[in-house]
């Protein structure tokens, strides 16, 4: 083997790219137009820009485009460790540790906190968020549940609601029976009137809280006091815009109240934690995290902070909106993508949800999955050795700016109505939260937002797990937890219910009209559709037109068919068909394919197809089903 000298030229590396012309935009954009165009796409819609066909519109107000590139230019993000910090708050990121591995703890029974806080801190947990007061443990026995704590070293966030006071005495007493001084006092109070007015429809009063806490923080330099808490918005079925927007108003309201309360304003900016909900959207999550930073660095500048001192304490904690309790093990999955997603975006702190959390009190079994989540990330792939993985995407750059932007102006819109507690207060939050979601729920009554498990590829056999009521669940409240799947899920409790009453599952009877290949396809969609919905199907297999399916449904005693078949059968037999399944006794007769007035006028009900209101129908199948006219439709399945 000949190998060259030192300081020679190697042989000239092959030019990959010699015999394909050159990878232009307007290149791309050509080739894009071609394929839109076979699919049926105007010309009017592809001649200036035809990848906006492909461009998808967030409940922000803005496009995810198909493609990013350089131009036009994104914001610059700057470096990490420097203003805006973008890019965190550190020049070398999280190495080696990784980010702060925290456990939630709602249990009522303080002894049953200490076994599992004792279990969390010997199996890689390292900050514990207890619930303390109302149905959880009370504040006069969380000393006994933090007897085996090392509290100089393990952080405790309490999540206190309206007891705050207690609860923070009752930590600071922990502390003191400790024996750890004053100065080396690392916990957090968790004191936020905010979000507790939120959920009791009340006007808050940050100013006692704030004088409560600045008294506190006399003498103990490490002690946190507020939580600055977007994930109230979110947990609501907001924007992520809308989550920012809210977290900085809370953020800066606080920040006043502290001031006001006698602090020094760097100082009172850095006892603020912020929360924001990291979902399976991870793009969004990513782009969230780096946008809220350089959000809570400009109005801290505006307020004569010093850059060294604008470093914002960031939990991220996976999303109970996203959270099934139908296939709750796809939620391992969820948390998974979205534990990556908090890491990546530069989480300081990380809460990943046992999957079982939408079912309840979480068993030992879940709690493990969920801190072992966070481990494997850390520790087998090595997640927090890299800075700001993310950066300098033009995607993520992009979207990053977007956010900032967007977020910034609903900061600006609450700012504007006299700040988060008047927004709390007189209803604007609520409103806006709530436009948002009646979209959102739009798209996952049409499944165009859809929920592996629920709404897609449900499992109708499964077995529910059952779990004890979580004491700390927000129940009933002005302003509500919407998990995403509940109208579906409400409408698998009838049909559990019905199971139970009479020993069946609610069923149609799918019309396979034509040879296997012609009708497979739109059965599969129907039978997948109908069983979100809690509604089993009978499929008999081949049907040889009309009379054929008439009785073959006569013999099943059901009282829905499916039409399930190609458009060319259609087109012969369709209409026939649901003239005899009619008259063969079926109360309702739905067709599986798009809408067709001329069916219509054959007898077909509705019509089963990609985009159509899937709660809504499944709520009138239900209703009709189960004898319960109850059933919820898609208006009014779920606050």
């Amino acid at each position: 083997m000949d190998v060259p000298e030192s300081g020679a030229a190697g042989p000239a590396a092959p030019d990959l790219a010699e015999g394909f012309p050159a990878a232009t935009l307007e290149r791309w954009r050509e080739l894009v137009a071609g394929v839109l165009r076979k699919s049926g796409v105007s010309e009017d819609r592809l001649a200036e820009n035809p990848e906006s066909v492909l461009a998808t519109r967030t409940y922000d107000g803005f496009a995810i485009e198909p493609l990013y590139t350089a131009e036009p230019p994104a914001a610059d993000p700057g470096y990490p460790g420097l203003a805006p910090f973008t890019r965190g708050y550190r020049p070398g990121g999280g190495v080696p540790t990784g980010w702060d591995i925290r456990a939630r703890h709602t249990d009522a029974d303080a002894e049953t906190v200490r076994k599992r806080v004792h279990t969390d801190l010997m199996n890689g947990v390292s900050s514990l968020w207890i619930a303390v007061g109302g149905q959880a443990a009370p504040a006069a026995r969380l000393g006994e549940a933090l007897a085996d704590v090392h509290l100089d070293l393990a952080p405790v966030v309490l999540d206190p609601g309206d007891g705050y006071a207690d609860a923070a005495d009752a930590l600071l007493g922990a502390h003191a029976d400790a024996d750890v001084p004053d100065g080396r006092v690392v916990s957090h109070l968790g004191i936020d009137p905010l979000t507790c007015a939120a959920r009791a429809g009340r006007r808050p009063d940050v100013a006692d809280a704030a004088r409560f806490a600045a008294d506190r923080a006399a003498g103990r330099p490490g002690l946190g006091l507020v939580v600055a808490d977007g994930t109230l918005v979110h947990n609501a079925g907001g924007s992520e815009a809308q989550e920012l927007g809210h977290a900085i108003a809370a953020g800066t309201a606080y920040l006043r109240a502290l001031t006001a309360a006698g602090m020094d304003t760097a100082d009172a900016a850095g006892r603020i934690e912020f929360r924001l909900a990291a979902s399976a959207d991870q793009f969004s999550t990513i782009a969230k995290l780096r946008a809220v930073r350089a959000m809570w660095n400009q109005v801290l500048s505006a307020s004569g902070v010093p850059a060294d001192r604008r470093a914002m304490r960031l939990h991220a904690v996976t999303s109970e909106a996203m959270a099934t309790r139908l296939d709750p093990h796809v939620n391992m999955l969820r948390a998974t993508v979205a534990c990556f997603a908090a890491g990546t975006g530069g989480a300081d702190a990380v809460t990943v949800l046992p999957f079982d959390a939408a079912a309840g009190l979480s068993d030992d079994f879940a709690r493990r999955i969920a801190r072992n989540t966070q481990s494997l990330l850390i520790e087998e792939s090595h997640l927090g050795r890299v800075v700001d993985p993310a950066g300098g995407s033009f995607y993520v750059e992009a979207l990053t700016r977007d956010l900032y932007l967007a977020g910034w102006a609903f900061l600006q819109e609450l700012e504007a109505a006299g700040g988060a507690a008047e927004a709390v207060a007189d209803g604007l939050l609520r409103e806006r939260v709530d436009e948002v979601w009646e979209r959102r729920r739009r798209d996952l009554a049409h499944r165009t937002a859809p929920l592996t498990g629920v709404s897609e590829f449900p499992n109708l056999d499964e077995e529910p797990l059952v779990r004890e009521p979580d004491p700390a669940a927000v129940g009933d409240s002005w302003f509500p937890v919407r998990r995403y799947a509940r109208d579906y899920e409400e409408l698998r409790d009838r049909s559990d219910a019905a199971l139970a009453r009479t020993g069946e599952r609610p069923t149609a009877f799918l019309a396979t009209l034509g040879p296997v290949a012609a009708h497979t396809a739109r059965a599969s969609f129907a039978a997948n559709l109908l069983a979100a919905g809690g509604i089993a199907s009978l499929n008999p297999g081949p049907l040889d037109g009309a009379e054929a399916a008439a009785r073959a449904f006569t013999g099943s005693g059901l009282r829905v068919a499916v039409l399930c078949s190609s458009d060319k059968l259609y087109a012969e037999h369709a209409a026939a068909a649901a003239r005899a399944l009619k008259e063969a006794g079926a109360e309702r007769v739905l067709l599986a394919g798009s809408p067709d007035d001329a069916y219509r006028e054959a007898g077909v009900d509705a019509f089963v197809h990609k985009g159509c209101d899937a709660v809504a129908l499944l709520g009138g199948l239900s209703g009709l089903l189960t004898d319960d006219t109850a059933a919820p439709s898609a208006k009014g399945a779920s606050a």
